[in-house]
């Protein structure tokens, strides 16, 4: 293989210039230590439960929000109608949610995603996807959905999308509150 005379003179200068490719200080990044539950369990572990709750309200304001915006009613508020808003919600309950995953930072797990931002990004890190946590976010959806049903998610979702996200993890008993458990006890 031959290279071209500037071509290795680019790549020879990058490794003599301080701070060029040769001196660059290594970075590196673990992947989060889970515990049995975290790996095993069916449910979602308690200390994520905000998160995931997050996770949902942000997927379903975004799927209530593309279907809305395919409406083409001119000048007024665009409004699903019933059986659209449930399909909908449905459809974001089922998705592959495989865009989401666990992430540790300073000894913290936090589930990562569309939607979830828990402050600076760090310069490097490790975040486990797949395995169970996509079954365990479309099972946290489900449950909401079962538990507030489809005229009330939309009416939140009519109100904003901080509405949503106050009906779905706010309140005095819901999982993002202060007075939320979320201890962890061993068994």
């Amino acid at each position: 293989m031959r290279l071209s005379l500037p071509l290795l003179l680019l790549l020879l200068g990058a490794w003599a210039i301080p701070g060029g490719l040769g001196n660059r200080a290594s970075l590196t990044a673990t992947a989060p230590q889970l515990d049995d539950e975290e790996k095993y369990s069916a449910h979602m572990p308690a200390h994520l439960r905000c998160d995931a709750c997050r996770a949902v309200a942000y997927q379903m304001w975004q799927h209530l929000a593309k279907a809305e915006a395919k409406l083409h009613t001119p000048g007024g508020r665009q409004e699903l109608s019933e059986s659209v808003y449930t399909d909908v919600l449905e459809q974001s309950c089922s998705q592959t949610w495989q865009d989401y995953g666990v992430r540790e930072v300073n000894q913290v797990k936090h589930l990562m995603g569309p939607g979830l931002s828990h402050g600076p990004e760090p310069s490097v890190s490790v975040m486990i996807t797949g395995g169970p946590w996509p079954t365990r976010l479309s099972t946290t959806c489900l449950h909401y959905l079962g538990e507030f049903g489809e005229d009330q998610i939309y009416e939140a979702h009519q109100q904003g999308q901080g509405a949503l996200k106050a009906l779905l993890c706010g309140g005095p008993r819901g999982v993002c509150s202060e007075e939320a458990p979320v201890t962890r006890t061993e068994l």
